[in-house]
């Protein structure tokens, strides 16, 4: 992978990309964006616990069951 910064001065760009010789052939992508932007739509996402996430996912009883699953894998685990 290749990353570099750069700050235009017109709106036009034209850059010299050294491209790995493992890359020569394949389809590659490209991604322009500013990064203001990332670090606004990092700020911007909500938190959310993973217990809200999956909420109604399963029943009561199936939660309690996995939770009895995972701790005996664990234990089993710890064994070993």
């Amino acid at each position: 992978m290749i990353r570099t910064h750069v700050t235009p001065q017109t709106s036009n760009i034209s850059l010299m990309i050294p491209i790995p010789n493992n890359y020569v052939g394949k389809r590659i992508e490209v991604v322009l964006y500013a990064d203001d932007e990332v670090k606004e739509l990092i700020t911007e996402l909500p938190k959310i616990k993973l217990s809200d996430k999956y909420r109604g996912c399963i029943t009561k009883e199936q939660g309690q069951n996995l939770n009895e699953h995972i701790k005996q894998m664990r234990n089993e685990w710890n064994t070993i």
